[in-house]
């Protein structure tokens, strides 16, 4: 496929990700936005009138309508990743993709020999590697280098999540949706990657209500450096939480502790309605600005040729594979090598 010299990008999906990452393209003086592929009727022509942006109901259609386009931002639902991504690696596009790479471990080693035979490049959007406070406490372990002893990572949601925000909910779980973040997270700032796990989970309020999937997953893992790593994800706190999601973290080596709350922002809010924390991920500009939009950024300043350390879909594979791990894990009541 002919390729132009400055990236010309489509986004595949159109809900809050996708729509988010089509601003983020649009603002970037090095990179042109090719549109956004919905399969909604509704949404694309909300998407096409708020954004200013060429809507496509797929992403042949887009293919087709832009030749000169050089990569895609997937960001389908978490199950719904592999056709897309094999037919943009089909047609020689480089691929943003959002986490997890896939929900099972053949759709995700289809995407990545796909993409090593073509020569195209995949970038997994485990978002919080850009954030600073993270990538400050990986650069200072590091430098100390004191061998980590565990972690415990809680990332919760509220039940508004799989009830109101996801219509896909019961195609997935919070080991699925949440897990890929906090798993990713701890290699990351560790340098280890998982070996077992054994996992055990809680069904009950979902289903009773008609979203056939589990409350609340608990995955222990043995780490390759001999370290040890708790994650816990539910995503049916109540809705008076102050903060849509909860993501408290501590990591122990042998020197030092470090203990994080992401969900505070350092700003609590009282009103008639209650208590609540605002957040501040994304600021609406002009610019946009924020995490999501600096992992964005990344991948265009890779496009243009930057030498970046960025998650592979090598990466994403073993994030994949850990994960469905956990689950055979709940399944079996065993442990599970990785």
């Amino acid at each position: 496929m002919a390729r132009s010299v400055q990236p010309v990008i489509g986004i595949v999906g159109g809900g809050i990700r996708g729509s988010m990452f089509a601003a983020a393209v649009r603002q970037h003086p090095d990179a042109r936005l090719a549109g956004i592929c919905e399969s909604d009727d509704g949404r694309r022509t909300r998407l096409a009138a708020e954004l200013s942006v060429d809507t496509f109901a797929d992403l042949g259609s887009m293919i087709t309508s832009v030749p000169e386009l050089t990569a895609l931002v997937i960001a389908t639902p978490d199950f719904a990743h592999r056709d897309v991504a094999l037919l943009g690696i089909e047609h020689g596009l480089d691929l943003m993709i959002e986490k997890p790479l896939a929900t099972a471990v053949d759709e995700a080693r289809a995407i990545v020999a796909a993409a090593e035979a073509a020569g195209t490049m995949i970038m997994i959007g485990f978002e919080n590697r850009w954030n600073p406070r993270f990538s400050a406490v990986r650069d200072q372990l590091a430098a100390a280098g004191s061998p980590v002893v565990n972690q415990v990572i809680n990332l919760n949601d509220t039940r508004f999540v799989p009830t109101s925000m996801l219509g896909w909910a019961g195609r997935s779980t919070p080991g699925w949706f949440l897990m890929p973040h906090t798993l990713d997270l701890a290699c990351w700032l560790s340098g280890a990657s998982p070996t077992e796990v054994y996992a055990r989970g809680r069904r009950g309020y979902l289903d009773a209500r008609g979203v056939q999937t589990w409350d609340a997953i608990t995955a222990s893992f043995a780490m390759s450096d001999g370290s040890l790593l708790v994650l816990n994800s539910q995503w049916i706190l109540t809705e008076s939480h102050p903060s849509v999601f909860d993501f408290r973290y501590e990591l122990h080596t042998e020197a030092s502790s470090y203990y994080f709350d992401i969900a505070d922002s350092g700003v609590t809010r009282y009103d008639s309605t209650g208590i609540s924390r605002p957040q501040f991920g994304v600021v609406d500009g002009p610019p946009l600005t924020g995490v999501p939009i600096d992992m964005i950024n990344s991948f265009i300043d890779r496009l243009n040729g930057v030498d970046l350390e960025l998650p592979d879909g090598r990466h994403g594979e073993l994030i994949t594979r850990a994960i469905e791990a956990v689950h055979t894990s709940v399944d079996q009541g065993t442990p599970i090598t990785i």
